[in-house]
């Protein structure tokens, strides 16, 4: 007897991941594409990101977030116009207390973090609504539930992005459309790793010391979060077994805002 064909959860779908070059966002894109979504591939890193289109049969979009212009321009609409999964994945961060944290740095960060998935959800919502589903899911983190000194900018755009995904949830609900956010604690990435010499400036001690006293101190699981791990919870969100999900944060943070 022939084993049963396997029943691929995104089948036909349409997904768009940004930050979807490397780390949380590659883990994302591959898990999709596994499960039969046909997937874009965003990124600033637009070598990296044709790379990886090419590797699992998806189509790159090379953007920088950063530039909110470039995502009011009308030519922002026909990317988005067939998204059925929108994964905001794309993330920056900086370092410093707030007496010396550059007002530019803020602005960025927000822009990239709250400012775009701002703008990329209003693009996507009326191909949603039209075609009666839709999958939103923000990639938040424990920073957007807890606040840490020296991340006035993350800590703040992250709390927003928590704000963003409920107001979507609510008002897309009628249209078979899902907003949830996923709140991973510290995971292996460049990004986490290239905060460790900053942490290590802005607390006074080794940078051997971070990852102990700084990375890990609240997580009651002493290691890092992988990117597969959160890929599978956003693949389970962006899924039809999540279908009455929505306006919910999952935190996949070790037991840190257990406390």
């Amino acid at each position: 007897m022939s084993a049963p064909e396997r029943t691929l959860a995104l089948r036909g779908r349409r997904a768009l991941v940004t930050g979807g070059a490397s780390g949380i966002g590659e883990a994302v894109v591959r898990a999709f594409a596994a499960e039969g979504a046909f997937v874009v591939v965003a990124d600033r890193d637009g070598p990296r990101a044709e790379a990886l289109a090419a590797s699992v049969g998806g189509e790159a979009w090379t953007i920088d977030l950063g530039d909110a212009a470039a995502l009011t321009d009308d030519s922002l609409q026909p990317m988005l116009e067939g998204v059925d999964v929108l994964v905001n994945n794309a993330g920056i961060q900086h370092v410093a207390p707030i007496e010396e944290f550059e007002p530019e740095w803020f602005r960025q960060i927000l822009t990239v973090m709250l400012e775009a998935p701002f703008l990329l959800v209003r693009a996507a919502l009326p191909g949603m609504y039209r075609r009666g589903w839709g999958r939103i899911v923000n990639v938040s983190s424990v920073h957007g539930l807890r606040a840490s000194a020296f991340k006035s900018a993350y800590v703040a755009a992250k709390h927003g992005l928590e704000g963003l995904s409920k107001v979507t949830a609510l008002e897309a609900a009628a249209y078979g459309v899902t907003s949830n956010c996923v709140s991973p604690g510290y995971v292996r990435t460049s990004l986490v790793e290239k905060q460790i010499a900053q942490q290590a400036a802005a607390h006074g001690f080794a940078e051997s010391e971070v990852l102990a006293r700084v990375m890990l101190t609240e997580s009651a699981i002493k290691r890092l979060v992988e990117p597969e791990e959160v890929a599978a919870l956003v693949l389970w969100l962006a899924s039809p077994a999540a279908a009455m999900v929505t306006g919910s944060s999952y935190t996949m943070d070790g037991g840190w805002s257990a406390r």
